[in-house]
């Protein structure tokens, strides 16, 4: 099943950060916009993992 989740980029003074609104905790940050959107995949990953295993 494909899910579709809100992903939100901001610029900071540091380079960007990003979050996903649907899921609590997946957030990141990163010194472009690619590495944040990378690093955002991986944030994502890891709290759907860590929420299966709690179930």
């Amino acid at each position: 099943m494909k899910e579709k989740l809100t992903a939100i980029f901001q610029k900071s003074p540091y380079g960007y950060i990003g979050f996903v609104e649907e899921l609590p905790g997946a957030n990141t940050q990163g010194k472009t916009l690619e590495e944040t959107r990378k690093n955002l995949i991986e944030a994502v990953q890891l709290v759907l993992d860590a929420n299966r295993q709690l179930l």
